[in-house]
């Protein structure tokens, strides 16, 4: 299984624009794994984009996932 989570884009206060900024979500173990990984990113690596790194602990929730593989997609519930 991949490092990388889930990523994308987030939009402005609206919900229409995408504003440049955008969330990546790591699988680490640490807080030193996920900088390593997020050092890694070419983007950051080459100085065209920053990044903050915060710990996310998740308290509520139970996402559940959907694949059509002949479609190529994922769906996220």
């Amino acid at each position: 299984m991949g490092k990388l989570f889930l990523a994308g884009p987030l939009s402005d206060l609206t919900g229409e624009e995408m504003e440049g900024c955008g969330l990546i979500i790591y699988r680490a173990s640490n807080m030193d794994e996920a900088k390593v990984l997020a050092d890694g990113d070419p983007m950051h690596a080459e100085g065209k984009r920053t990044y903050t790194l915060r710990k996310w602990m998740v308290n509520e929730g139970s996402p559940s996932f959907s694949t059509a593989l002949s479609g190529g997609k994922v769906t996220l519930t």
